[in-house]
């Protein structure tokens, strides 16, 4: 009888260390699957953070009485966009960013000041006044914020896109040049006459590195008057061109 006992007991230790090692094996191969699982599913992680460079020719609306654009007007945008999935297949995000933008705006607005240092605008008779050179530059910081579609996944790069939304600016440095023969006024103050908050409508469409895009202004620039007259000088734009993307 003690030695069925004893043979009892060292089968019992047997088939539970048997059972014990059984188990922690299923445990460690579980995690060996879930590991194979999640290396085979990079995209849980993908995403399509950005550098972003476009050159937009820039037209001008809502123009004054009088006052035309003139000559080419075009901008350069840089930056950099943060890509915020929120679906599973992950071919939906938000996307927010910053960056820089500088414009040029050749037009016949004349931009000045009086004696006493209140911005004068008056509207340019070409016919009456000869000038080489006529324009506004803007220098801005801009934050793109958007709502992106693409069918890109993270092993393919060359995908159709569709990003839309809003750009929030702000003008940190303005000029306007005026010059003519033995004449030039520069103006870089128009204190309050002067929206340098500047926010607008984005689209942005297109196949790999090729994009589509278009922006319009939602406000105007200015909101002062034109001289001897009570018409707003308003004026806003409406940007159309390229935008390139790196990953």
């Amino acid at each position: 009888m003690p030695f069925q006992l004893s043979s009892l007991r060292t089968v019992f230790i047997l088939l539970f260390l048997c059972y014990s090692i059984s188990g922690f094996g299923q445990y460690g191969s579980k995690i060996q699957l879930d590991s194979i699982s999640l290396a085979d599913h990079p995209d849980s992680l993908y995403r399509e953070d950005q550098i972003y460079f476009g050159l937009t020719f820039n037209a001008m609306a809502d123009l004054p009485t009088g006052v035309d654009q003139s000559g080419f007007s075009g901008g350069i945008h840089a930056g950099f966009i943060r890509d915020m999935p929120f679906n599973q297949q992950r071919n939906w995000s938000f996307g927010a960013g910053l960056g820089f933008s500088m414009n040029v705006y050749n037009n016949t607005l004349f931009i000045g000041e009086d004696n006493n240092e209140n911005t004068v605008f008056k509207a340019i008779d070409e016919s009456e006044i000869d000038f080489t050179i006529n324009r506004f530059s803007t220098f801005l910081v801009e934050a793109p914020l958007q709502i992106r579609w693409r069918t890109s996944t993270s092993k393919s790069y060359s995908f159709w896109r569709i990003y839309t939304g809003l750009k929030i600016g702000y003008i940190y440095y303005f000029k306007s040049r005026f010059k003519q023969t033995n004449n030039e006024v520069i103006q870089t103050k128009l204190n309050a006459d002067l929206n340098r908050l500047r926010y607008g409508a984005t689209f942005t469409f297109g196949y790999n590195s090729f994009n589509f895009h278009v922006y319009y202004s939602l406000n105007s620039f200015f909101d002062g008057q034109i001289s001897k007259s009570t018409e707003n000088v308003g004026m806003s734009t409406f940007k159309i061109g390229l935008m390139f993307y790196i990953f």
